[in-house]
């Protein structure tokens, strides 16, 4: 019996550690790009979008194209708050591998 309690007892500790680490990861914040920079978006690791940074020069330009870069500057910071999510999970979990499409829980 004292195996399974000590099983018990980490995996409490395990799940403290897992919402102390998605506390932290919300207050991230991670910068996406497109356009060589000239679109910018600032992400919480909650997907929160903070701030659109646009060059001036792309104003000047056919709408559409901006509409694009700033499609691809979201996707690109959505991609970098995933990455330091699944970094995060794997120093968490110690390198034990997740099943496949697990995610974090927000």
């Amino acid at each position: 019996m004292k195996g399974l309690g000590d099983m018990m007892k980490q995996a409490q500790q395990m799940q403290e550690n897992m919402q102390k680490m998605q506390q932290e990861l919300a207050n991230v914040e991670v910068e996406g790009q497109a356009g060589a920079g000239l679109v910018k978006v600032v992400m919480t690791g909650r997907h929160d979008v903070k701030q659109v940074k646009v060059d001036p020069d792309v104003l000047s330009e056919d709408v559409s194209m901006l509409e694009d870069l700033l499609a691809a500057a979201v996707n690109d910071a959505v991609r970098r708050v995933e990455e330091k999510n699944q970094a995060s999970l794997a120093e968490l979990t110690g390198g034990m591998s997740m099943p496949p499409g697990f995610k974090m829980p927000f």
